[in-house]
């Protein structure tokens, strides 16, 4: 009565099936879920550009003010 029909023939591959699926999704391996970066704000990614040297100081500023007035 132990091995009733249900583990007979291919029946049993199934539960492995969903076995693995459920592991996979418990320790995260499938990235099932979209992973959201928070966003930067405008004024720190120019800031962040300043300090690279990728603009000047006089670019810097009047990008700087454009900003703070669409505030």
């Amino acid at each position: 009565m132990l091995f009733d029909h249900h583990f007979i023939g291919m029946h049993w591959i199934w539960w492995l099936i969903i076995t693995a699926i459920i592991l996979l999704v418990v320790f995260d391996i499938i990235p099932y879920r979209s992973r959201i970066e928070p966003e930067e704000d405008p004024l720190d990614i120019l800031k962040k550009r300043f300090a690279r040297g990728e603009i000047e100081r006089e670019e810097f500023e009047e990008r700087k003010q454009v900003l703070e007035q669409s505030k």
